[in-house]
């Protein structure tokens, strides 16, 4: 049973590892409800008495419909009601379904919330909403007195940020309290930007649940891309992530009918005008680091995604990890935020990172990089 927790507000404690959603949906075939629910009842029944689990979810986490995610966990407290108090939810919005992009304003910000509350139907209250990206065209501290009075009128509780700086952090600070700052960090994504807005959160006393993918060494080679797409899935994380033009790329993670060709074209050339020969170069150089940390995990007996999920929870008291488990087996990924790594284990991690700098740009986002990603 998974012990380490987190306090994220006076009265809500939640395990240090928490529980993303995304990819039991956001899949051309989802996983069933069946699956599904023993995976999210498993973890929380593992919980300890009075703790309860972030799970996180997304009004655009499907393909058909976009919504899925909610829809799914509507089901699963239909059906197993006794279980709401258990779960602190954490649902990014503000998107502009059915189109892709984000839209923070007003208006769009209130059709999001009530659009994620109606799917909801109700079983579960909307602990936390954030927005899936800063958008460019609205100030934060306008956002924030926006989000705030949705609190007001008891839409949901609390408000976190998603991929955005330090300097964000700080200024939607000033306007009301921050409960979380969800970001990506990896062995691919542990930038000084990431650095700083982990010192932020501290800083700020706000919890930062860091997120995305891990990689076993499934993919070594570009021909291996079209098996990826076709596979959907990854041993302890639910996501192949292909070390190819940089850290991640998310678009591979979890494929659509309208993306899969678009995505093997980016990777190889197209949008991101990457070589077949640089892409072969950046996958080799970036699998010293694969290897590298393998190593380790192998060493100490645990997976390489539980070593990813030690490694962030090792960042601070108030960093923990937002691992994505479609299936009961995946569990293990909880009791990551337990296992403790030794000052020598983790000298040897940094040694990695260290000495095998990450080639390539940061991935492509599947619901548009140059409308969400870029723009922090």
């Amino acid at each position: 049973m998974a012990q380490t927790t987190v306090r994220l507000s006076s009265d809500v404690v939640v395990l240090k590892t928490g529980h993303g959603l995304m990819m039991m949906t956001w899949k051309p075939t989802p996983v069933s409800d069946g699956e599904a629910f023993e995976a999210i009842k498993a973890g929380l029944d593992s919980l300890p008495s009075g703790v309860k689990m972030l799970i996180n979810s997304g009004e655009f986490y499907g393909i058909d419909p976009p919504t899925a995610n909610l829809e799914l966990i509507a089901r699963f407290f239909e059906k197993y009601p006794t279980y709401t108090d258990k779960v602190f939810l954490s649902v990014k919005g503000a998107s502009k379904i059915p189109e892709v992009g984000i839209d923070c304003s007003p208006e769009n910000l209130e059709r999001s919330v009530n659009r994620i509350l109606d799917k909801l139907r109700g079983t579960k209250k909307l602990d936390l909403f954030e927005c899936a990206r800063v958008d460019p065209n609205y100030a934060i501290e306008d956002t924030i007195k926006v989000l705030s009075s949705f609190i007001t009128k008891g839409k949901f509780d609390y408000i976190g940020l998603s991929e955005c700086r330090a300097e964000t952090v700080q200024r939607a600070s000033a306007i009301a309290p921050i409960s979380a700052v969800e970001i990506e960090v990896s062995p691919w994504s542990y930038t000084q930007e990431t650095i700083d807005v982990i010192a932020m959160c501290k800083g700020l006393s706000i919890c930062s649940p860091l997120g995305r993918g891990f990689l076993t060494g499934k993919i070594r080679r570009p021909d291996d891309f079209e098996g990826a797409l076709r596979s959907r899935q990854e041993e302890h994380n639910d996501c192949t992530i292909i070390p190819c033009v940089g850290r991640i790329s998310r678009a591979s993670c979890y494929p659509s009918s309208r993306n899969k060709k678009r995505t093997l074209e980016n990777l190889k050339g197209g949008d991101i005008k990457l070589s077949a020969e640089d892409l072969e170069e950046n996958m080799k150089h970036n699998f010293a680091i694969v290897d590298g940390l393998k190593a380790i995990a192998d060493k100490k007996g645990i997976t390489t995604a539980q070593l990813r999920i030690t490694w962030v929870s090792s960042l601070g008291p108030h960093v923990f990890p937002l691992p994505g488990s479609s299936k009961k087996c995946t569990l293990e990924n909880l009791n990551g935020g337990d296992i403790e790594l030794s000052s020598v284990e983790l000298r040897e991690i940094n040694q990695v990172l260290e000495t095998h700098t990450v080639k390539g740009g940061r991935y492509v986002d599947e619901i548009g990089d140059d409308k969400l990603l870029l723009r922090r």
